[in-house]
């Protein structure tokens, strides 16, 4: 064998446990990163939740609507019960059924504002049977936290319409309604009531998932490292020593 060959093959793995550790190294940091990142998101949502509740003219007020995002409100408006939306397959409590969501009218001015007014059960028999939903008429006070607009479900390509949809895009939804619509959404809280359950989870930020990535990726980095140590540097030395003679 050519005395190359060898030399050739020691550089190559080592670029190789080189470039596969420095890989993993950083994958954790990143994991690392997105942890710290979300432990300061959660403490921004729990300052959030120790502010005064919104009101209308707060509401209005605010120059970017993501800076109220989680905080606690309580507005006044309409119901518009003409365009309200039952968005499919939203479990609650671990069975399936729809959020309800009826965009409000706002008191003293526009855009409108999508509420998620609750959860009601899917009947098993007919999927377009929708348990009954009372809508109160004329100016109500409705009180719940900010939240980002509905989440979005897989769906096949498609235009959604009708009452009964998978997903609610609020661009879309505003033109096909003909009003304009705040990119935000109020998640109502309180007891059961109006036919709806309202047990919405604490928002989770998956801090603890981070941690675990990252402790995969920097032992990844350390297996890498330590393998190569042992059959690059150490199993080799070890060779290269003469066998120790017996004592006569």
């Amino acid at each position: 064998m050519s005395p190359a060959l060898p030399r050739l093959r020691f550089w190559v793995v080592t670029l190789a446990a080189v470039l596969m550790a420095g890989l993993t190294f950083s994958l954790g940091q990143w994991q690392w990163r997105r942890a710290a990142d979300k432990i300061a998101l959660q403490a921004a949502i729990t300052e959030q939740k120790r502010l005064p509740a919104l009101d209308n003219r707060a509401l209005f007020a605010a120059k970017n609507i993501a800076d109220v995002t989680h905080r606690q409100a309580s507005l006044q408006g309409v119901w518009q019960e003409a365009h309200t939306v039952y968005l499919d397959n939203r479990p609650m409590g671990g069975k399936p059924g729809f959020w309800v969501v009826t965009p409000l009218a706002l008191e003293g001015g526009r855009p409108w504002l999508l509420v998620q007014r609750g959860w009601i059960p899917r009947d098993f028999n007919d999927r377009t049977r929708l348990p009954a939903v009372s809508t109160p008429p004329g100016l109500v006070r409705v009180a719940g936290r900010m939240a980002p607009p509905p989440s979005k479900l897989y769906e096949f390509a498609g235009v959604q319409s009708g009452r009964i949809r998978q997903n609610l895009d609020v661009v879309a939804f505003s033109a096909e309604i003909g009003q304009p619509l705040l990119p935000a959404s109020l998640l109502q809280t309180g007891p059961a009531s109006e036919g709806m359950l309202r047990d919405w989870p604490e928002p989770t930020l998956g801090v603890d998932k981070h941690y675990g990535y990252a402790f995969q990726w920097f032992g990844l980095c350390a297996l890498v490292l330590g393998l190569y140590a042992w059959f690059q540097l150490i199993s080799p030395s070890r060779k290269k020593q003469p066998p120790s003679r017996p004592h006569s």
